[in-house]
C-alpha cells in the first residue's frame, strides 16, 4: 500500500469567510481531502487569532462560523482530521520544546516582525513599541502546528513560505540535538520530525473584489460567503464595471465580473460567457448570470450552514471528536519527545549494553504473542503484556500465514514517529485493549528483540 501524503492547513478564526476565501482556499482544500493518496489535517488556528484579536466574543463567534463553514461545504471529518488548535494540549508543550532550540536571530528575520519594527522606526517610535511576544513567537507556534503531526506538505500563499522554511530550520535543529535520544526512546530509525514542504498553487483563483482590487477584508471590498440569496444578488449588482453600453463588445480579460464568473463556472459556461461579452451582453444581464451561477453552487451549503449554526452543540461535538482523533497521534508522539529531552515521567530505561538484549533492558520479561486456533477452525492472535494484561486481540483469519503477516505489520510500525489506534487496528482486524502508548512501547521492544535475533543469526552464519 502506498503511504499517504500528510497535508496540513491552518484556518484563521477571525472574521467571516468571503467568496475569495472559498475559491482560493476552502474549496480546493476540501477537494484535496477526498483524494485517496492524501491524509489531511485541518485546524482552527484560534491560538494564532489571539495575536491579532483581543475581542473574546469575536474569537468565539468566528470559531463557530469557520467550523460551520467547512462542515457545510462538505468536509468529510471521517476521512480528514478537523480540530481546534486549542484542543490539542500537546501543541503548546511542543511550542516550548521548539522555543528552546530556536535562535532569536531566526525570529528577528520573520517578515511580520520586521515589518512591525520598520513601521515603528518610520514613526520615530522604539522598534518594539506595541509588539507582543505573541507576534514575535508566532513562527514557533506555527512550527509546532506543523511538526506535531509531521505534515509533509503545507499549502500556503507566497506570504507564508518563510514560516514553512522556519519550521524546517527549527525541526532540523531539534533533530540534530535530540535525534539520537529520540531513536533510543522509540527504538526506531527515524528522526523526530519530518521537514515540511511549502506548496503554492499558481492556478488557484484569486478573486477580485467589488472594486476590482484583490478581494480582501482590509480593502472592505468582499462579498461574504453566507449572504442570503437576496443579499448576494444585491452584492453582485454592486460589482464595479465600465461604461460600455448594451450591444457594445466588452473585454472579458479585464473584467472583474468575468473573473468571478470564471471561478464558479464550468469551462463550457466560461466559453459561452466570453462569447456573450464579445457580442455585447448588457452588464445587468451578465450580473444576473453571475448571481445565478454563484447561488446554484452555494444554495445547498447555505442551508446546511444555517442548520449547523442553529445547533452549536453539534459543531462542538464534531470538533471534540476531531481533537480526540488527532490526540491519538499527538499524545504518544509528545511522550516520546519528552523522553528524548529528559522530561519523561517514566523510570528511565536502562541502556542496552552489547549482548545484553532489549528484553533485559526493559526487565526480565517482555510482551508475548499468542497464536492459536479456535473451534471455528480459524486462526487468531493476541499480544499479552509481561504482567498478563491483554494489549491486542485479533479477529479471525482464515489461514495461519495471514496471522504472521498481520504481526509483521504491527512490528513494522515500531519505527514510525507516532502510532495511533487507527494504524494498530489494521483495517478493523485488531482490537486494542490498552493505552496506545503502552502497546507502542511493547511493539518497540519486540521489534528490537527480533532485530537482535536476526543480527545474532547473521553473525553465526
Amino acid at each position: 500500500m502506498t503511504a499517504k501524503i500528510r497535508t496540513l492547513t491552518g484556518i484563521t478564526t477571525t472574521g467571516t469567510p468571503h467568496l475569495g476565501n472559498y475559491v482560493g482556499a476552502i474549496r480546493p482544500a476540501i477537494e484535496a481531502s477526498h483524494r485517496d493518496d492524501v491524509e489531511s489535517f485541518y485546524f482552527l488556528a484560534d491560538y494564532h487569532a489571539l495575536v491579532k484579536c483581543e475581542d473574546p466574543q469575536r474569537i468565539a463567534q468566528s470559531r463557530l462560523e469557520i467550523a460551520a463553514t467547512w462542515l457545510a461545504l462538505g468536509l468529510d471529518t471521517d476521512r480528514a482530521f478537523f480540530y481546534r488548535q486549542s484542543d490539542i494540549t500537546e501543541i503548546p508543550e511542543l511550542t516550548w520544546l521548539l522555543t528552546c532550540v530556536t535562535s532569536k536571530g531566526l525570529l528577528n528575520r520573520a517578515h511580520a516582525y520586521k515589518a512591525a519594527v520598520d513601521r515603528n522606526t518610520a514613526d520615530n517610535e522604539d522598534g518594539d513599541a506595541g509588539i507582543s511576544a505573541g507576534l514575535f513567537m508566532y513562527p514557533v507556534l506555527m512550527a509546532a502546528d506543523i511538526l506535531i503531526f509531521n505534515a509533509q506538505r503545507v499549502p500556503v500563499g507566497r506570504d507564508q513560505i518563510q514560516h514553512i522554511e522556519m519550521a524546517r530550520d527549527i525541526g532540523q535543529r531539534f533533530n540534530h540535538l535530540y535525534g539520537a535520544a529520540y531513536r533510543a526512546a522509540t527504538r526506531g530509525d527515524s528522526d523526530p520530525f519530518v521537514l515540511p514542504e511549502a506548496v503554492t498553487d499558481e492556478h488557484v483563483a484569486t478573486l477580485p473584489g467589488l472594486d476590482g482590487r484583490k478581494m480582501s477584508k482590509s480593502y472592505n471590498n468582499t462579498i461574504p460567503l453566507w449572504l442570503s440569496a437576496k443579499e448576494m444578488k444585491k452584492a453582485v449588482l454592486g460589482i464595479v464595471t465600465d461604461s460600455r453600453a448594451p450591444g457594445e463588445a466588452k473585454d472579458a480579460d479585464t473584467s472583474n465580473l468575468f473573473a468571478i464568473y470564471q471561478a464558479f463556472a464550468s469551462s463550457e459556461e466560461t466559453a459561452a460567457m466570453r462569447q456573450a461579452f464579445a457580442d455585447g451582453i448588457a452588464w445587468g444581464e451578465a450580473k444576473q448570470m453571475l448571481f445565478e451561477r454563484i447561488d446554484a453552487e452555494l444554495a445547498a451549503p447555505r442551508e446546511r450552514y444555517g442548520a449547523l449554526m442553529s445547533r452549536p452543540a453539534e459543531i462542538e461535538e464534531r470538533l471534540l471528536a476531531g481533537a480526540k482523533k488527532a490526540r491519538e497521534r499527538s499524545a504518544p508522539f509528545i511522550a516520546a519527545l519528552r523522553e528524548s529531552v529528559g522530561l519523561s515521567t517514566r523510570t528511565a530505561a536502562r541502556p542496552v549494553t552489547p549482548g545484553r538484549g532489549a528484553a533485559a533492558a526493559h526487565g526480565s520479561a517482555s510482551a508475548q504473542w499468542k497464536r492459536y486456533r479456535e473451534k471455528d477452525g480459524r486462526f487468531y492472535f493476541k499480544l499479552v503484556a509481561a504482567d498478563g494484561g491483554l494489549l491486542l486481540q485479533s479477529s479471525a483469519f482464515e489461514r495461519p500465514d495471514e496471522v504472521g503477516v498481520a504481526i509483521d505489520r504491527l512490528l513494522a510500525m515500531s519505527g514510525q514517529a507516532a502510532i495511533d489506534s487507527t494504524m494498530l487496528a489494521l483495517d478493523g482486524r485488531v482490537g486494542i485493549c490498552a493505552e496506545v502508548a503502552t502497546v507502542a512501547n511493547a511493539l518497540a521492544v519486540l521489534a528490537e528483540i527480533e532485530r537482535e535475533k536476526r543480527a545474532a543469526k547473521a553473525a553465526q552464519d
